[in-house]
């Protein structure tokens, strides 16, 4: 069974392109035009996953991730925000709201569905996992058990956030630009289902102290 996507996009033209770009993946694409609409697609039928933009009349994208969140149905399902916003305090916003990633605009399509096929398949190993573990294999040694690795440079990132350093430190001292360091924190977060920086840090700081 294909997997079923809610986009969520208030340019009718943007809304035909992004549909037509994950319909040629293989996926179920159902369309909204502002958060309030989502909700209703919601409520109808949840989806596997939703990609919203962040401007929108009647209900905005960040209203629309926590009114997701806020529901004991929806609360796991994945979201990426598809965005002309671009600064470091929107992409902060989205993950606050509880985003699993941010992409802006104008998008490749590559990326989109890179990014939408990496979710589905961390999701699928996920309910893989819990299936086995609640079946009595909770053997924890078992591959599956373990969420996917960072690279070493998200590991520097993760260090460097859990030192309490802002993104522009952290572009500083590693040498690198802000939308790197941004991008590192949104795989990061993708990578260890984390929903902000703060869990990012706690991460780092109890490992540290199993070493």
């Amino acid at each position: 069974m294909s997997k079923r996507l809610l986009v969520v996009e208030d340019e009718p033209g943007l809304l035909q392109a992004i549909a037509v770009c994950l319909r040629a993946e293989g996926y179920d694409v159902t369309t909204a035009r502002n958060g309030a609409e989502a909700l209703t697609r919601t409520a109808e039928s949840l989806p596997d996953l939703v990609i919203s933009d962040i401007r929108m009349p009647k209900m905005d994208g960040y209203a629309l991730a926590r009114g997701l969140r806020a529901s004991p149905r929806s609360a796991l399902v994945p979201v990426i925000f598809l965005t002309a916003k671009d600064d470091t305090s929107d992409r902060i916003a989205g993950f606050r709201a509880g985003v699993d990633a941010y992409l802006t605009k104008p998008f490749e399509p590559d990326e989109l569905t890179a990014v939408v096929s990496g979710i589905l398949n961390r999701v699928e190993r996920t309910h893989a996992e819990i299936a086995r573990m609640v079946g009595g294999n909770s053997n924890n040694d078992s591959p599956a058990f373990h969420d996917e690795a960072l690279t070493e440079a998200e590991e520097r990132i993760a260090r460097a956030v859990a030192q309490g350093l802002s993104n522009k430190d952290i572009a500083s001292e590693l040498n690198i630009s802000v939308r790197t360091v941004e991008n590192h924190i949104s795989h990061i977060l993708a990578k260890k289902n984390f929903g902000n920086r703060v869990e990012i840090a706690r991460y780092v700081l109890s490992r540290g102290s199993d070493e």
